[in-house]
């Protein structure tokens, strides 16, 4: 199956917060959430993926 989205090995520091060794694969058709406590980033970690993805 194609894939839309593909992160591999993905790590970011902002301050205190990192990410470290992030891996993802989103398939065409799929629908993805990220869930997490308030606060956990989860818009930044979409932020992050989009921008890399545009600046190919």
């Amino acid at each position: 199956m194609e894939n839309i989205l593909e992160v591999k090995n993905l790590s970011k520091s902002y301050g205190e917060f990192r990410l470290k060794n992030i891996n993802l694969k989103l398939p065409k058709g799929m629908i993805m959430g990220l869930i997490g406590e308030n606060g956990a980033r989860q818009n930044y970690n979409i932020k992050i993926y989009f921008k890399f993805n545009n600046s190919r």
